[in-house]
């Protein structure tokens, strides 16, 4: 490949940790290139979080190099050429230069090449296919920067054909377009993913939700999502959503009252007030703590009885404060409240920043009364705290076990 210019310095191209990992690579005269994203965030002076490498050196050298320098390597993904290299915290991806030999539309048997356009043909989007060298010297095959440039989101080569040879590659063109894109849309991938929309169910939902919660997390999701929504690419995976305008109206939430993004937020914000929360979570594979956080959220006792400081408190100490957040920006959509109401905004503050107090009392005061061990303690401390609540939470220890007589004196 030609050289296409050089990219500014970078405090990542040259860190120690860096220098190192390329040097080892070097030591058998295989180059090695920055590839992808880190290529991709440095030409937009965007931040770089992951570093990846391509390298002509097979895995088993590669390993065999960095051990040598003495660095460590984990073994990621040998059948795909893949290994990670870790130094002083720092994890860098290095692939070896391939090819598909065979695609199956969810995965691919891979060949090893010295060819670098080989290598840049087999990958899915243009400003993707994006090498550099140590010192900033830019390899760009297929235009991938005047993409970039651009915000236009453009496959390598055919559309369809990159497509199918991996369907999850609809679900990237997406997060990519949600991260880097705008108007005008590249109408070949628009028309080739309606083409492959009844195909997307065979993804496995594990691989489907990284790429969907990475799209929830860009600054606007909204137009992605909605244009996947018309495509038909979330029939199967969202079948429970009417689009984005949930979820529109929660960034508009979310810039008012300054709450930070949050993925599984924006999820619930496409789900119908009705929807099978579990079914979600067990189509896309969530957590069991995702999945009892969508559960908490659609659930319908206890009730928001009001945006006011003391409800609020309330709805927290009974939820905890993610729960009580998600509950009120779901509220906030389906009651139509105006994103910038200053009422919602002091309510979602609040909700973000109080500390429920701890209830004063415990099982031994109520045994210190006299009252026998059994269901009587629950019901009295119940009854105190639910008095305590009423309150405010401003009654202190003493004046709840003030109550909690009382509250045992009537009760015999």
């Amino acid at each position: 490949m030609r050289a296409a210019g050089k990219i500014d310095s970078q405090p990542w191209m040259q860190s120690s940790q860096s220098r190192a990992v390329l040097a080892a690579l070097a030591a058998a005269g295989a180059t090695s290139r920055f590839v992808g994203g880190c290529v991709r965030n440095a030409l937009l002076g965007r931040k770089v979080d992951d570093i990846d490498i391509a390298t002509e050196a097979s895995p088993p050298a590669a390993m065999e190099l960095l051990e040598r320098a003495g660095i460590r390597t984990i073994a990621t993904g040998l059948e795909h050429g893949t290994v990670t290299a870790v130094l002083e915290r720092r994890h860098f991806e290095i692939t070896t230069l391939r090819r598909d030999a065979e695609t199956f539309g969810r995965k691919a048997r891979v060949e090893f090449t010295d060819d670098w356009l080989e290598d840049a043909r087999r990958r899915d989007f243009t400003f993707n296919a994006l090498y550099c060298d140590a010192d900033g010297t830019l390899y760009d095959p297929f235009d991938g920067r005047a993409d970039l440039q651009a915000g236009r989101v453009r496959f390598v080569g055919s559309a369809a054909a990159r497509i199918a040879e991996d369907y999850l590659r609809v679900f990237r063109f997406f997060r990519f377009l949600a991260w880097y894109g705008r108007p005008p849309l590249d109408e070949e991938a628009i028309e080739a993913i309606a083409a492959a929309a009844p195909h997307l169910a065979g993804l496995s939902g594990e691989r489907v939700q990284k790429e969907m919660l990475k799209l929830l997390a860009a600054a606007d999701p909204a137009p992605a999502v909605g244009l996947m929504h018309r495509q038909g690419a979330l029939v199967h995976w969202l079948p429970e959503t009417a689009g984005a305008g949930g979820l529109s109206l929660l960034r508009e939430i979310e810039q008012a009252a300054g709450l930070a993004i949050d993925p599984m937020r924006r999820l619930l914000a496409l789900l119908a007030p009705d929807s099978d929360a579990q079914r979600v979570a067990a189509r896309w594979k969530l957590s069991r703590a995702a999945q009892a956080r969508l559960v908490a959220a659609l659930a319908a006792h206890p009730r928001l009885s009001g945006l006011d400081a003391r409800s609020v408190r309330v709805f927290v100490y009974r939820l905890g404060s993610e729960t009580a957040l998600d509950r009120l920006a779901l509220h906030a959509i389906r009651a139509g409240l105006a994103p910038d109401d200053a009422a919602l905004a002091a309510a979602l503050r609040l909700a973000g920043e109080w500390m429920p107090p701890k209830f004063p009392l415990g099982g031994g005061d109520v045994l210190a009364l006299g009252i026998a061990p059994g269901a009587d303690v629950g019901w009295l401390l119940g009854t105190v705290e639910e008095w305590w609540i009423a309150r405010d939470f401003a009654p202190d220890a003493a004046a709840c076990r003030a109550e909690l007589k009382r509250a045992a004196a009537s009760r015999t």
